[in-house]
């Protein structure tokens, strides 16, 4: 089994003097996640993992840094292999990359030079690995990880499919661009599922953003506003569309939802509370 150890071998690197980095941020913008400033804007990337706690700095302390973004799915694609230095504590106000209306405080933040290096460039945006089941351990020092995939060429992933888009809340941030567009325009009937109670809510989406619109309350609550569902402790519930519609009033698509509660029957076994 091919991993990526050999491939830093292969390329005169010392394993031994390189951590590995899984960036995934569920506090990111929409459209501003590692994978997607990964995608469409380098410098700002770069800028990101560039800026990090203080908490973290003997874990960071290595030769380079193999860098790597976490993608829809849970994959693990490779942006590059990074010769790091330390600069010391950050003293200035730095505006965040992946947020908007943030900044990181002087004196709150550790400084590193990254310089991109010619080792592995060919591998960059298409090779895939199996980072385990550590997801929250995001710098190792293990360089053993298999190699699962290695692209010709870095194609974003397509859309699915209405009928065959699944996600949960914590990994909406993180879909592809395109694919935020395609739920910003559409409207219909979706459907929510507690991994905790087993229990469904049915809802619709009937705003001008479309799905993604309606989802956007949920990603900043988990309840969007429902009595039912702010009644149960927070959830990480996975998102689904029942059907979508074209151009309809507010009376077709209320008619098209209550259909789909009374086929579900999430009033009588589930979070609808009308």
């Amino acid at each position: 089994m091919l991993t990526f150890r050999h491939a830093l071998e292969s390329a005169g690197v010392s394993p031994s003097d390189v951590c590995v980095l899984r960036h995934q941020d569920a506090r990111a913008d929409p459209g501003r996640n590692p994978y997607q400033l990964f995608l469409r804007d380098r410098a700002a990337f770069d800028e990101y993992q560039a800026v990090q706690s203080f908490d973290n700095r003997s874990r960071l302390r290595a030769r380079y840094w193999a860098s790597f973004v976490g993608t829809p799915g849970k994959g693990t694609l490779f942006c590059g292999l990074y010769a790091s230095r330390y600069l010391g504590a950050g003293d200035v106000d730095l505006a965040r990359p992946h947020q908007r209306d943030r900044i990181n405080q002087a004196g709150s933040y550790d400084r590193y030079e990254l310089s991109l290096q010619d080792e592995l460039q060919q591998y960059i945006g298409v090779l895939f690995i199996d980072w385990g089941d550590g997801w929250r351990s995001w710098i190792q020092r293990n360089t053993d990880k298999p190699i699962v995939e290695l692209c010709r060429q870095f194609q974003e992933l397509r859309y699915p499919g209405h009928l065959a888009f699944l996600s949960t809340l914590s990994e909406l941030p993180s879909i592809p661009t395109g694919w935020i567009e395609v739920l910003r325009s559409t409207k219909g009937i979706y459907l929510l599922t507690c991994p905790k109670t087993k229990e469904q809510y049915v809802g619709k989406a009937s705003g001008e953003e479309g799905f993604w619109g309606r989802w956007q309350d949920y990603m900043a609550n988990s309840h969007g506003g429902n009595v039912l569902l702010k009644s149960r402790d927070p959830s990480d519930y996975q998102v689904s569309i029942l059907e979508t519609v074209g151009s309809t009033n507010e009376v077709d698509l209320d008619s098209l939802e209550a259909r789909w509660k009374r086929k579900l029957q999430s009033r009588e076994m589930g979070l609808n509370a009308n």
